[in-house]
């Protein structure tokens, strides 16, 4: 469900410009901020590049866009 927030001017003309240049609107990077800040502030020994790529993977993998490797016996 979706819910309104108040948030700064300045906050959200960063995210417009930035979620330009990322192919997303302003909100979206907004929720991009949130969902990996979240991770790193609950783990905070991980680097924002583990984090990313992690992300990356999982989406990867949600989307079909692996193989199965099989290891040699």
């Amino acid at each position: 469900m979706a819910q309104s927030v108040r948030l700064s001017d300045t906050l959200v003309k960063q995210a417009k410009a930035v979620g330009e240049v990322m192919s997303r609107s302003g909100a979206g990077q907004i929720e991009h901020w949130a969902k990996i800040g979240k991770i790193a502030e609950e783990n905070p020994d991980l680097s924002y590049e583990f984090i990313r790529d992690s992300l990356l993977a999982k989406a990867e993998i949600d989307n079909g866009l692996v193989d199965d490797y099989e290891f040699d016996r």
